[in-house]
């Protein structure tokens, strides 16, 4: 029996592995599932059935209505864009670098946005509208990515030197990030601290999903078109070189793409930590190496881990709120040293 399904059109076929559509439909149900089940969740009861008829539009319970789409469906669904847009990055920058231990936050990428946005709260609090706050995030992780980039460049990338250089830049930013908080006021150092923990609480459609949509949805697809060159960048610099692709070229855009989608989330979640790390090497068990399927299964899992972390952290301890990223390090973090320990011998 094929492992195969065959699509076919005027010009073209391609083949699609039957285990990643499975695998897919799979892990959509589940994150609807656990999308209606925290809907549901929190100081006001709603019964499932009652959120599946709000969400379909059956029925008018105004009360109901304000509890879903004003309170809890915003923040579901930035836990959805954060989480995938953070897969994502991490599924791109393991692939590129050949290291399993490479993700936003293990690089640099996570520090330097987090950095861009304590400066934010430090220098630019009360004077500019709080919404440029993505701006801040953004520039930080674009300004720390060319930073490592440069400092890592001889001739060319090599991929190890670039994570021991992101390694290295990650300390030192974390070293600034905690000057600036000691030296500002408490309320500003309170503000990052919650930041610097990755919280998605009281987020809202305008103040942080339509900002976030457009990355997400430019740079997924972005993603998903460069899967070739991720699949050619794992056989090696000679090889990729060997068959035709310009290696250096490809490196930096897909580099470029993934510090997009991290700073991107960073701005919106907080420095929300493992997740780039976990999800691509639980969708390479679930689906094998090949990035085409990697990258789908990746932001899927990416999205559910991040649900399951905020509608814990918002219902497990109440009435604490307690941050997703509190979650996802307490999980993160052994699945890391767990990782070391595996790639010891490499």
């Amino acid at each position: 029996m094929s492992k195969f399904f065959t699509v076919r059109s005027l010009k073209v076929s391609y083949l699609i592995s039957k285990k990643v559509v499975w695998t897919t439909l799979l892990l959509t149900t589940l994150m609807l599932a656990v999308v209606v089940v925290s809907l549901s969740s929190g100081s006001l009861k709603i019964p499932p059935l009652d959120v599946l008829k709000a969400l379909l539009h059956i029925g008018n319970d105004s009360a109901y209505n304000v509890v879903i789409y004003k309170l809890r469906l915003p923040r579901i669904v930035i836990a959805i864009l954060v989480g995938s847009s953070l897969a994502v990055s991490g599924a791109i920058l393991q692939g590129m670098i050949r290291n399993p231990l490479a993700s936003p936050d293990i690089v640099g990428i996570t520090g330097g946005a987090t950095l861009g946005a304590v400066t934010f709260f430090y220098f630019f609090a009360g004077a500019v509208s709080i919404h440029l706050l993505p701006i801040g995030a953004i520039l930080g992780a674009f300004v720390s990515t060319l930073l490592i980039y440069a400092m890592a460049w001889k001739k060319g990338v090599a991929p190890l030197r670039l994570v021991l250089i992101g390694i290295g830049m990650t300390a030192a930013f974390t070293a600034v990030t905690y000057m600036l908080l000691i030296s500002a006021p408490y309320i500003l150092a309170q503000k990052s601290l919650t930041f610097m923990s990755g919280s998605i609480y009281g987020t809202s459609w305008a103040k942080d999903v339509l900002p976030l949509l457009p990355w997400t949805l430019i740079l997924m697809p972005l993603a998903f078109l460069y899967t070739r060159h991720v699949n050619v960048q794992e056989l090696g610099d000679d090889m990729a070189a060997g068959v035709g692709s310009h290696v250096q070229k490809h490196r930096l855009i897909l580099l470029l793409i993934a510090v997009a989608l991290a700073g991107a989330a960073v701005s919106i979640g907080g420095a929300i930590t493992f997740i780039g790390l976990m999800a691509p090497h639980i969708a390479r068990k679930l689906v094998g190496p090949a990035f085409g399927g990697v990258l789908p299964v990746s932001a899927l899992l990416g999205a559910l881990i991040l649900l399951l972390a905020d509608w814990i952290g918002r219902t497990a301890f109440t009435p604490l709120d307690i941050p997703a990223g509190v979650f996802t390090a307490a999980v993160g973090a052994p699945f890391f040293v767990y990782l070391i320990y595996r790639h010891r011998h490499h």
